[in-house]
């Protein structure tokens, strides 16, 4: 298998919404994804398992796998990618999404979600990755999100990679009154920072099927 990464697309849309149900299931209201997609100032971006299909997923032996690299990066390459008919976008097995707001310079980021199957596998973290690239490439300085303040595994995620706690939103979480942790980078185009997301974009490129 290989794990590629390009724009969400309308076509996504009943993927990206199963998987929101599976990882935010008190979450309410559900996020309108084909909203966003029209929203300006919103980019989402998903991951699929290109040796699965959406119809029909059973993993397939006859895919290339040797394009993980270029996959990190797909948005550069959108030659190819908007050559894609609907027919093929339908067809891939989306296995999370992410997204972000972009405002003022600052890249928020507002959702992380990977299927269940899928988790603890790096998928989460290939999707961090990717969206710092993204914020990147939309010339934001900064990023911030929120974390629910008991996911300490994601903390630590987002620590690795230059996010620190700057604040608390109390009682931020409508389910369980749960507080949540802000936390923001400095500047995402600076020497050092982009020194060590190329790190661990290499760790990660030796942990993730190719």
């Amino acid at each position: 298998m290989t794990y590629c990464v390009r724009p969400m697309v309308k076509e996504d849309l009943s993927q990206v919404s199963a998987i929101d149900r599976e990882v935010f299931p008190t979450q309410w209201p559900p996020p309108n994804y084909r909203q966003e997609l029209h929203n300006r100032l919103a980019h989402y971006i998903v991951v699929y398992d290109t040796a699965k299909t959406f119809d029909d997923p059973v993993v397939s032996s006859k895919k290339n796998r040797n394009h993980f690299l270029s996959c990190l990066l797909p948005w550069l390459r959108r030659d190819h990618e908007e050559n894609e008919n609907s027919i093929v976008f339908s067809r891939q097995y989306v296995i999370g999404f992410s997204g972000i707001w972009l405002m003022a310079g600052e890249a928020h980021i507002t959702n992380i979600a990977v299927r269940e199957q899928y988790q603890r596998q790096g998928v989460g973290e290939l999707l961090l990755v990717s969206t710092v690239d993204l914020s990147r490439e939309q010339r934001a300085e900064t990023m911030t999100l929120e974390v629910r303040e008991s996911n300490t595994i994601a903390q630590n995620l987002y620590s690795k990679y230059g996010f620190k706690q700057t604040g608390v939103r109390r009682g931020y979480y409508l389910d369980n009154r749960e507080n949540a942790i802000i936390m923001s980078t400095e500047s995402i185009n600076s020497e050092a920072f982009l020194a060590q997301l190329q790190r661990l974009r290499e760790s990660l490129a030796k942990k993730l099927p190719v």
